[in-house]
């Protein structure tokens, strides 16, 4: 009988290996997978990573046990990549590296160098540096108006992601923004780090549109535009712990320029510090333009130094022009408030919040304001447009109560 079980039991543990060895040429592995030992990957600044990156990507993705796969220290070339899911099992990528695109901005198709597209349950981490070799985009001719920008690629793009963590990461020179963050629900950046120069144009952070429980913590963002910008469709969003400067601020909006934008609800941004940067925390729509909504947003426990404009909303933002002369912005804000906001203002108007005439907003309120002018030509200022805000506490400068402006009587 012993002799007969023993039998037995080395036919089954041969079964499992060989199902064992099935799984893992057929994608069932998962474990750790290096592109230069599998792949061929070389990190000679030369030799493009593209196929080793999607052949690893393809492999992980299909096992049904959670896989990592990991860029080693070097200095990579990549062309571009999209890599796209959904995949069987959690996923990560672990970036140790430094991975640089081409420096032609006309070798791009898309306006896009790497994408993560339909994924659950991924995270991106390992210390790595993305780096986008942005400073011959930002000399183009038209970049500045942005007629040009909007063309280039974006260093990294996450498309309809579900659970997902970026952390430890660096995004370096991008040609446009560094992130772009789409459709996701519930991904975190944190320990993410941010770095071009001020003045490179349409760089902003992280750009985050039509998402659901996106967070930003202890992150540190050095660009030429907005640090954080929050399109339409964003809710539930927490920006805590951001430091930013140079750049344009953190920015609600622009709001209200295309047909059929999503609410903005429930955003809050709280223990960050802006320093030399030309906004501080920001609310901006377009006068005329399309309708929609932007409510519970707080701004808390906020440090500005030398910041252009501390606190604004801005309901006739209007670059470059574009607008026609008396229109009014269709966008209703509500629910907003600024709380424990200190430090100094470059210019003498710290707080200003211009309201739409047709549309005024709506329970704004303004609590313990610390801000002083850096400059001489004191003191701080504050303006305000169809609003009266609700204020507490210390009020420096001194907070305008302007009344609700009459809404204009129609035409004949």
């Amino acid at each position: 009988m012993a002799i007969q079980f023993n039998f037995v039991s080395s036919m089954l543990i041969l079964l499992l290996l060989s199902i064992s060895s099935a799984k893992g040429q057929g994608g069932g592995g998962g474990g750790v997978i290096d592109v230069v030992a599998k792949f061929g990957a070389k990190a000679d600044e030369k030799t493009d990573l593209s196929k080793p990156l999607l052949d690893a990507w393809k492999e992980a993705c299909a096992s049904t046990s959670p896989a990592t796969i990991v860029i080693p220290k070097g200095i990579y070339f990549l062309s571009t990549a999209t890599l796209d899911g959904p995949c069987k099992a959690p996923i990560e990528l672990q970036v140790e590296g430094t991975v640089k695109a081409p420096a032609d901005p006309g070798v791009f198709n898309e306006p896009k160098w790497i994408a993560f597209n339909r994924i659950e349950n991924f995270k991106l981490f390992g210390g790595g540096v993305f780096d986008g070799q942005g400073t011959t985009a930002y000399k183009r001719e038209g970049c500045e108006k942005h007629d040009y920008c909007d063309s280039l690629p974006i260093n990294l793009r996450f498309d309809f992601l579900t659970n997902t963590m970026v952390q430890g990461i660096t995004s370096k020179d991008s040609k446009q923004f560094h992130v772009n963050v789409l459709g996701c629900k519930n991904i975190t950046f944190e320990h993410f780090t941010v770095s071009a120069p001020g003045d490179s144009p349409n760089t902003d952070g992280i750009h985050i549109g039509r998402s659901d429980g996106v967070n930003v913590l202890n992150t540190e963002i050095k660009t030429g535009d907005d640090c954080v910008s929050i399109g339409d469709g964003s809710k539930n969003l927490v920006i805590n712990g951001v430091t930013c400067g140079p750049g344009h601020g953190i920015s609600i909006g622009s709001l209200g320029l295309f047909k059929n934008e999503e609410p903005v609800d429930g955003v809050i941004v709280k223990n960050c510090t802006l320093t030399n940067t030309s906004n501080g925390v920001r609310i901006k729509s377009w006068p005329g333009a399309e309708p929609g909504s932007c409510s519970n947003i707080h701004f808390e426990d906020i440090t500005v130094t030398n910041v252009s404009s501390p606190i604004i909303i801005d309901q006739k933002y209007c670059p470059w022009n574009k607008c026609k002369i008396n229109e009014e912005s269709k966008v209703k804000l509500s629910n907003i408030s600024f709380k424990n906001i200190h430090g100094t203002s470059a210019l003498p108007e710290a707080v200003k919040i211009i309201c739409s005439a047709t549309l005024s907003c709506e329970n704004v309120e303004l609590a313990d304001i610390e801000i002083t002018l850096s400059g001489p030509a004191g003191p701080a200022v504050s303006q305000c447009s169809n609003v009266k805000p609700k204020v507490s506490g210390k009020q420096n400068p001194v907070a305008c109560s302007a009344p609700i402006g009459a809404k204009p009587t129609p035409a004949a």
